[in-house]
C-alpha cells in the first residue's frame, strides 16, 4: 500500500455510464481527487442481444496517476494521514493486500480495508483489528491529548457485526441489572462503541449507564435507576 496509482474497474449500461460509475468510486476513496487526471481504457462497449436476451454491460478501466492521489492525500488532516500512514504499515506488514478508505467526520476518524486477504487483518474474534483500533487511539490520545478524535478501524463489514454484538450485549446486561439490582461494568471500549451501548441502554429503559475509567481504557457502567 506503497503510494501508487489507482485503477478502479467499473460497468453500466453504456461507456457513459460506466465511466460515472468508477468516478463516483474514485470520489468516495479520495474526495479531493481531481478528475481531470482520470483516463480511462474502455475494456467492452456492452451489447444489448436480440430482444434484451444476452445482455452484456460496458466495462471500462479508470487510471489515476501516484500524483494525483497524493495530491489527494494533502486534503486530509494531519490525523487522518498519521492513521492512514500506520495502518498501511500494519496490514503491509501483516502480508494483507487491499485498499485503505480514510473518512473523517467531527466525532471520528474511520479507516476501511477492504481486499481478498482482510479477515487476516480481522483476527480470530476480531482480535487483530480491535488490537489496532486501541493502539491507534492510544497513539492519538499521547499525540493529541484532549483534541483528539475517536479511530475507527473496519474490515469487511465487522464494525456492523460489532454494533449488533455491542446491542445485543446491552440488552443482556439490561436485563441483569433490573434482575440483580446491581451495577454491571462492561470491557474497555472506544467512544463509538460506548456511544452505541449508551443509545442501546436507553432506548430498553429502566435502569441507567455511565462512562468511567481514563482513555483508553474507559468502559461503561450499567446500573440501577435510583
Amino acid at each position: 500500500m506503497n503510494a501508487v496509482g489507482l485503477t478502479v474497474e467499473a460497468t453500466g449500461e453504456t461507456v457513459g455510464e460506466a465511466k460515472w460509475a468508477a468516478l463516483r468510486e474514485l470520489e468516495q476513496r479520495h474526495p479531493g481527487l481531481d478528475k481531470s487526471a482520470v483516463r480511462f481504457e474502455v475494456l467492452s462497449e456492452g451489447e444489448r442481444g436480440l430482444l434484451g436476451v444476452g445482455y452484456a454491460p460496458a466495462r471500462v478501466l479508470a487510471n489515476v496517476p501516484a500524483e494525483a492521489v497524493q495530491a489527494a492525500a494533502l486534503d486530509e488532516s494531519d490525523l487522518a494521514a498519521e492513521v492512514r500512514s500506520l495502518v498501511a504499515q500494519v496490514v503491509a506488514a501483516l502480508g494483507v493486500e487491499g485498499r485503505l478508505d480514510v473518512r473523517e467526520d467531527e466525532e471520528a476518524v474511520t479507516v476501511t480495508c477492504s481486499g481478498p486477504d482482510v479477515a487476516l487483518l480481522i483476527g480470530r474474534h476480531g482480535q487483530t483489528i480491535d488490537a489496532l483500533q486501541y493502539l491507534l487511539n492510544a497513539i492519538g490520545h499521547r499525540s493529541h491529548g484532549p483534541d483528539r478524535k475517536q479511530v475507527v478501524v473496519d474490515a469487511a463489514g465487522y464494525r456492523e457485526r460489532r454494533r449488533a454484538t455491542l446491542e445485543a450485549l446491552a440488552v443482556r446486561t439490561v436485563e441483569q441489572v433490573r434482575l440483580s439490582g446491581r451495577r454491571v461494568e462492561l470491557e474497555p471500549m472506544t467512544a463509538v462503541e460506548r456511544k452505541v451501548v449508551h443509545l442501546k441502554v436507553k432506548e430498553l429503559g429502566g435502569v441507567e449507564t455511565a462512562s468511567e475509567g481514563l482513555e483508553p481504557n474507559r468502559y461503561v457502567v450499567v446500573l440501577p435507576e435510583p
